[in-house]
This record gives structure tokens, C-alpha cells and sequence, in this order.
């Protein structure tokens, strides 16, 4: 299990509701410092409740991922800070049963450009923030798995899982020779706005298996493609 810390800084972006709300509440519970980016100017009320209830371990920042000043803004009020996490939650998703074929050219490059390019983007940015032996993780999905898609359905959401994976894959190899670990994970099919009524887990049971994913895995350096229970997904 983690191990609280008050030491470790941890940024997560996209915090705002669901699986990103949830990890700065785990790493808030476990010690940690946190950075926390919604796209939104106002924080919602679960944000800053959990600011208040953490008084100076939670710090507020706005970003829209898929503007690359505010990207540029964001790695310019960070100067300085020495992150142990970089943690890229911020994502979106189009109908389960929406086909490429179905899709329009705007709807296609939206969940492309947010699920893909913008956390890379992120990352190029602040990558020197992160310390040393620190650990870089995007929030991908399982059904970003080429090997394991054998059902279909989701066509535009799983591509853009799949070239997430590709690009932090990519990432990693042009910084083979960091000590830094780089992460691609699953958090399962969870009960959120995003996953719907009928997904199989609640955030309870996903966000701390992700967490405690992360620290297993920290300090181990190269890149893992792994699942909330930390078992590793094929690519």
C-alpha cells in the first residue's frame, strides 16, 4: 500500500470531477503535496472543499490542455516546483457504439487532440519539473489495448487510448536514458459522468489500485502499460 509522504508533490491535470477529483483525494489523504488543473476559471465545490479540509497541501491551477499558451503559462507559474508525479488525467469520450464512419472530421480531431496530443504536449512541457527519479503517468484506458480489442465498439475513443500509448511509448524511448518512470494506465471501466451507471467499479475500488500502481512501480525507471491492479495490459 502507498505510504504517506507530506514531502511529494504531485501535479495532476484535469481534477475537476471523476477519476481526476479522485486521485487528489487519495494523494491529499496519503500526504501529499498537490497540484490540481481544472479548465474551468471556477473550481467546483468537491475541490475546494477538499482545499479547505488540506489547508496549504492543495494549490488550484487553470488549464485547458488543448491551448498551448495556457500550457506554456502553466510550466511558467510552476517554475521552481520539483514535481515527484506528473499525472495527465484530463481526457474525453464520444458514444460507445459511435462508429469512424459515423463520426465528423471536428468530433474526431476533439477527442483526438485531447486525448492524445494534448498530454504529450503537457508533458514535453513540464518534464524537467519532475524530479530525477520522479514518474510521468497518463491516464489511459484498457480499451487502448490493440491486442486485446477483439469486441470493437468505442472506434474513435479507443484510437485515441492507442495513440496515447503510442506517444508516451514514443516519449520514453527519447528519454531512455532518464532514471524517471514513465506510466500508461487503466484505471478499469468505472462508475463516473464518463463511464456511465453500468460500469463494473466504483472510484473507491479504481483510484487507490491506480495509486498504489504508481508507487509500486516508482523508481523501476522505462515504460509499463499497467492496470489498476498493477497487472501489466499487452499493448
Amino acid at each position: 500500500m502507498p505510504v504517506a509522504n507530506a514531502h511529494r508533490t504531485v501535479l495532476i491535470v484535469g481534477a475537476s470531477r471523476g477519476l481526476g477529483l479522485a486521485l487528489v483525494g487519495e494523494y491529499l489523504r496519503l500526504g501529499w503535496h498537490v497540484i490540481a488543473t481544472i479548465r474551468d476559471t471556477t473550481p467546483p465545490d468537491a475541490l475546494r472543499a477538499l482545499r479547505t479540509a488540506h489547508a496549504g497541501s492543495l494549490d488550484i491551477e487553470q488549464l485547458d490542455i488543448t491551448d498551448a499558451a495556457q500550457i506554456a503559462a502553466l510550466r511558467r507559474r510552476l517554475a521552481g516546483r520539483v514535481l515527484d508525479l506528473l499525472f495527465v488525467n484530463a481526457g474525453v469520450s464520444n458514444g460507445p457504439t459511435e462508429t469512424v464512419a459515423g463520426a465528423t472530421t471536428d468530433d474526431f480531431v476533439q477527442v483526438m487532440v485531447t486525448n492524445a496530443l494534448s498530454p504529450l504536449r503537457v508533458i514535453e512541457a513540464c518534464i524537467d519539473l519532475v524530479a530525477p527519479t520522479g514518474s510521468v503517468a497518463v491516464m489511459s484506458s484498457g480499451l487502448g489495448s490493440v491486442a486485446n480489442n477483439v469486441s470493437g465498439g468505442w472506434e474513435v475513443y479507443r484510437a485515441s487510448k492507442a495513440a496515447l500509448n503510442t506517444l508516451m511509448r514514443s516519449f520514453a524511448a527519447r528519454h531512455a536514458a532518464s532514471a524517471r518512470t514513465f506510466l500508461a494506465i487503466a484505471p478499469g471501466w468505472v462508475r463516473t459522468d464518463m463511464g456511465g451507471p453500468n460500469a463494473t467499479l466504483d472510484v473507491g475500488t479504481s483510484i487507490p489500485g491506480v495509486v498504489a500502481a504508481i508507487t509500486s512501480r516508482s523508481g523501476t525507471g522505462g515504460m509499463v502499460y499497467v492496470d489498476y491492479q498493477n497487472q501489466v495490459v499487452p499493448w
